[in-house]
This record gives C-alpha cells, structure tokens and sequence, in this order.
C-alpha cells in the first residue's frame, strides 16, 4: 500500500526550517544540483543549507544592513550577497572565506547574476544603476529599479528588468543597448533566457509572460496568468517548455502557439527560486524567518503536446506547430570552449585584511561542509558529490506527490571567456547588424601596468657570458660587479625623480595642494604628475577649479600614453573632474552676463572658459579611443558618455 500511495503523488513539501532569527528577505537555489540553498536575511547573515537537511551548514557575516539579494554560480563555489545599504561580499564557500567586497550602487541590490563563464557579477539596484564587475562601468539605462539581471547562456549579451515597465537587452562587448522591449504595463519582475535557443521570457505584475525574439526583436507570444502574477520562471533543460511558480501553483508552459501544458497545485505561496535536478522540480519559498521547500515529480508532469484547454485568453489564431523534438526556430547560442580557474583573490592589502576581520564563516555543521564543499580530487566539481532524488512521503497529504529513478544530470565544464573582449560574431540579419560595435583599434604598443618581468628585458642579460663552465662556479662578487655595469643611466634617472618627487613633497607639507600641482608639472616629469594624481584621487574634496585648469592639459597626455597605468590614472582624474565640475562649467557659461564689475565671477568665469577648451580637446581623444575594447575601452566609453554634453 505505501508504494501505491508513493505511486501517485505529484508534488509534495519537503521540509520547513527556521533560517534567520529575523525574518528572510532572499533566497536563492544553486542551479547545477538543486540541493544548494542560501538564504538572505534582516539579521545582515547569509547561510548556506543542504535541501532537506535541517542544520544549517554556513553562516557568513559581513554585511552591516539586511541581505536583500542572493546568487550562486554555476558550479556552486561562490556566492555573492548585496545588502539593503548598496555594498556587495563575493564568498569563496570552498575555502570559507571572503574574495571582494564591492561597493559603487547607493541604493538597495535588487538582483545580481554570475557571468556564466568568467568571475564577472552584474549587479542591478533601487539607484536604476548596473553594474559589471570587476571592470565595466555603470550602465545607465532604466528609470525606475532594476529587478532582474540574467546573463545570456553564452556570456556576451545581459538582460535586465525594472519597475519602468521594460525590458533591455545589453551587448557587453559593445558597452551599449542592443534592444529595449516595451509591452508590459506593470513593474517586470522577472527575465529568463532560453538555454538553447534566442529567446527571451519575462514576467510582470500585470500577470503577464511574455516571450520575445532576440533575432528579430519581436515578441513571439503573451500568456495571461490566472489570478495571480508568477514569482518566477525557469526553463526546462532541454528548453521544451517554461515553468512558472504563481502563489498556488506551478504552471507549465508553451510558446509556440502560446498555451499551458499542466497546471500542479502547490501551496508554497511566496515561491521565491526554482531548479531541476534529476528530473525533479525543487521550488522554495519563505514566510517571517520560515523556508520551506518543495518537490514536484516531473515525470509526472505534462511538458508538451496541445495544452490544456480554455487556459489561454489571447483570442489571435494559434501560431504554426512546434518543430520536432531536436530542432529549433531560431539561432542556438555558441559557448566558448576556454577553460579557466576559479576566480583568484586579489593580491593582500590592508583593506583585505580588514574585510577579512570583518567577514566571518561560522561553519556551524562540519559534517555537511566536508561532505558538500571540500573536494575530493582536484577536478572542478559541483555539490554535493552525491545528488539522489528526494523520496516522496509514505502517505497522502494535501496536494503531493513524487517517484524513483536513474540520476541524468549533465555538467558543463567550467569554462571563460575574457568578457571585455568578446566580439559580436557577424550576422546577415539586419537587426542584429545595428548592436554590432564599430571596429575597435588597439594602440600599437601598450606597457601593462601589471606584468611578471620589465618589457624587453631578460634575467640572463644582466650575467655573465659562460663557456664551458657551470654557473655555481661564478663568483659573487663578479656577478655583482657584471650586473652594475650599464646601470648608471638608470640610477640617474632614478636619483632624478627622487630628487622631483622630493621638491613636490616639500611644497605638498605647506598645506598648498595648486602650488604642488603647479611644481610637478613645471618638472615636466609624467611619472611625478601620475604619481601625484594617484593621491589627489583618493579625496575628491581636494579637486577645485583653478587645480583642474592646470590638471586637464596634462591628462590629455596621460591618455596618449602608451603606459597602462598612465592611462588608468588619466581617466580616473578625468571623470572625478567631469562628474564634480562639468554641470558647474556649463551652468557658468550658459549664465547671462552680470551687471556691474564682479571680479571674482570674472575670474571664474574664466577659469570655466579655460577649463571648457580643454575639455572640448580631450573629448576628441575620448571619442576616438572609444571604440577600443578590454578595460580601457569601457573606460573611455563611459567618458564619452560623461562628455556628450559638450558635442
């Protein structure tokens, strides 16, 4: 009889826990296995549960407001959370430990994404901003919160949804829109990219899924909920259907021609995340400090065919069949087939050290830590090591159900691609044309900022010759006296900056920050000016007009500068000036001119006229790099966009 009774139930709750001493206001599922659960709660913790395990393996700490947004990568090795205060904490849960902590958004996080290939996050927030971690800049492109970010499956495309009632599709690449989606009449709350194919589903309080096309830009069909919104969507694997979590239900549905598949009445009322695993359907949901999970038997569940009938309100004609099992309508995303390592920690600093004082790991269930996040082997691995089906109850409650059968779960390997250099592959559609970034040309010759040996340089020079004799027999002291020789142009100059840097740092000690400017630029020495804007960077108050007059003739040579870290330090001045000075410059400018003699406003008039010139001059150099690609690339775009007021 108790296998009779497991034989029909269809969906079932699987366990309710208290997950934060306050109440929960994220969760989060891992995609790969389904076992993987972390939990965002007002009490500024994130922890880390197994499904159907009552103790809570992890609890991490860090953030000093409420956790309002949670994710989990694809291999379920990291974890970012973004509080309600705009700070970000990326989590190592391997090694338990804190990788970056990111900050930049001045509003609550609304959603974040792990890029599918690489250690990018996007961040989207209550400020309207995105943002691409660790190297693109804001995206400015919504007007009200960003309440859904999703990567494409292969990397190079974003989508985002907001409360503006729009959905935008993002080429990072290019750093610029490719297509905003207009129809919904509601906050979108929600978006899904198909796994396969180029197609994108979103949900909206207006209880409506729409699916669009990402070649033609169209919408391809609309489905009308019944009485509620969906609270979140996830395709299958193989992409046949689309599952959406409404308050009472778990509906299944098509989109060629629009229509519900099934209809499984599931009481978890705030569903809040859903994954697959061994052809099972795990949906969580959360109430106060209460999570519950559940389980849907997806072999039981209708996932093609005609639909059921009278589900759909849309009154057009239905669309043409769908294709056979195999094929496809549209175009079908190209992963990249690169491999690369798990994201490294940065390199030690002081500000490390304290996030780490700051960031705790409390592994409050050691048991469940070793068995799910510690390795066996070297080989990249998803948790946990052993993902059997969740057995269904011996006996009939409300409305669940479940089944036994063979794990098929099928794992990417974990894969990159250096994001800021993807290049949009040429297509002959036009739509697509129109997103293709121009063509990007690199300078001939840049020195990187950060590199293992000096360019053109070998160890082996600086040594000397050896014939028929090995290199233990080589006296100290004529190593010593080998490697002095040709060093004394570089000890010049090396003595020169010093004796520079020593002259500014004089002037600097009075307390005259335009005076010290004025000396290290009447050094003539690049190197020094850098190395004093480095400084002044890190205090914006320290910036004032007259210091920028002097300043902006010498940025327009730090960004022709064939030095990296020249041109990092160059733009990073440049839009500290831009974002503090420029409404001010153009403001005075545009003003009508005063009655009477005013000196000072004459003398700031001036200033501004000054400052406007040179502005005018570097916005030609901006404009010209703007198309370059890689972190300097999304610098110079960003400025671009700082400066189009000046155009």
């Amino acid at each position: 009889m108790a296998t009779a009774a497991v034989a029909t139930k269809t969906a079932w709750k699987l366990q309710e826990i208290t997950a934060h001493s306050s109440s929960v206001s994220s969760l989060v599922l891992g995609k790969s296995s389904g076992r993987l659960l972390a939990t965002g709660g007002e009490d500024c913790r994130v922890n880390i549960w197994s499904v159907n395990k009552p103790n809570c393996i992890m609890s991490l700490t860090g953030h000093t407001t409420p956790v309002e947004s949670v994710k989990i990568n694809t291999n379920e090795e990291l974890i970012v959370a973004g509080s309600q205060s705009g700070s970000i904490r990326i989590w190592d849960l391997e090694a338990a430990k804190i990788l970056r902590t990111l900050m930049g958004h001045k509003a609550n996080i609304c959603s974040l994404d792990f890029h599918p290939f690489g250690g990018f996050v996007a961040s989207g927030s209550m400020d309207t901003n995105i943002k691409v971690r660790p190297s693109l800049p804001f995206i400015y492109g919504h007007e009200s919160a960003v309440r859904c970010l999703r990567f494409s499956p292969d990397g190079k495309w974003l989508a985002s949804s907001s409360d503006d009632h729009t959905v935008k599709l993002w080429d990072l690449a290019a750093g610029k829109i490719m297509f905003e989606f207009a129809g919904h009449t509601g906050p979108v709350n929600m978006v899904e990219f198909h796994p396969n194919e180029y197609l994108l589903a979103s949900g909206s309080s207006d209880r409506m899924i729409r699916f669009w096309d990402l070649e033609k830009f169209q919408v391809v069909s609309c489905i009308e909920e019944e009485a509620t919104p969906a609270r979140c969507v996830l395709f299958n694997p193989d992409g046949c259907c689309l599952f959406a979590g409404c308050q009472d239900a778990l509906r299944v549905y098509g989109w060629e021609p629009e229509r519900c598949f099934d209809v499984v009445p599931v009481s978890w009322s705030k569903v809040a995340d859903l994954s697959i695993c061994n052809n099972q359907l795990i949906g969580v949901s959360f109430s106060q400090s209460v999570v519950s999970s559940f389980v849907v038997d997806l072999n039981r569940v209708t996932r093609s065919g005609s639909g059921l009938q009278g589900l759909i309100r849309d009154d057009r004609p239905p669309a043409q069949q769908l294709p056979p099992t195999g094929s496809s309508l549209r175009r079908i995303y190209e992963r990249p087939s690169t491999a690369c390592s798990k994201p490294q920690r940065r390199s030690p600093s002081s500000e490390d050290d304290r996030e780490e004082k700051e960031s705790t790991a409390e592994i409050q269930n050691p048991e469940d830590y070793q068995e799910i996040f510690q390795p066996k082997n070297s080989i990249t691995r998803t948790p946990p090591h052993k993902s059997e089906p969740f057995p269904a109850p011996p006996e009939d409650g409300d409305i669940h159900q479940a089944f036994h059968f063979n794990q098929t779960t099928d794992h990417n390997d974990h894969m990159c691609s250096f994001l800021l250099s993807l290049q949009p592959e040429p297509v002959q559609r036009p739509p697509l044309a129109s997103s293709t970034p121009l063509a990007r040309t690199e300078p001939s010759a840049v020195i990187p900022a950060a590199r293992n040996e000096p360019i053109g340089l070998k160890a082996s020079d600086f040594l000397p010759a050896v014939k028929n004799q090995s290199l233990a027999e080589i006296v100290d002291e004529e190593a010593v006296s080998q490697i002095r020789k040709g060093h004394d142009t570089m000890c010049v100059v090396l003595t020169s900056r010093h004796k520079n840097l020593d002259t500014v740092r004089a002037v600097w000690n009075t307390g005259d920050i335009k005076t010290s400017v004025d000396s290290a630029v009447a050094i003539n020495d690049l190197s020094v000016v850098v190395d004093l804007l480095n400084i002044v960077n890190q205090k914006a108050s320290l910036w004032k007009l007259d210091l920028c007059t002097v300043i902006l003739p010498q940025i327009e040579k730090l960004l022709q500068s064939k030095y990296e870290s020249y041109v990092q330090t160059g733009c990073t001045s440049l839009k500290l000036i831009l974002q503090r000075f420029l409404p001010l410059i153009t403001d005075i400018l545009a003003a009508p001119p005063s009655v009477g003699v005013d000196i000072s406003r004459e003398e700031r008039l001036h200033k501004c006229r000054l400052c406007y010139k040179q502005l005018k001059n570097i916005s030609n150099v901006i404009k010209n790099k703007s198309g370059l690609s890689g972190r300097h690339g999304s610098a110079f775009r960003e400025l671009h966009l700082l400066m189009a007021v000046l155009e």
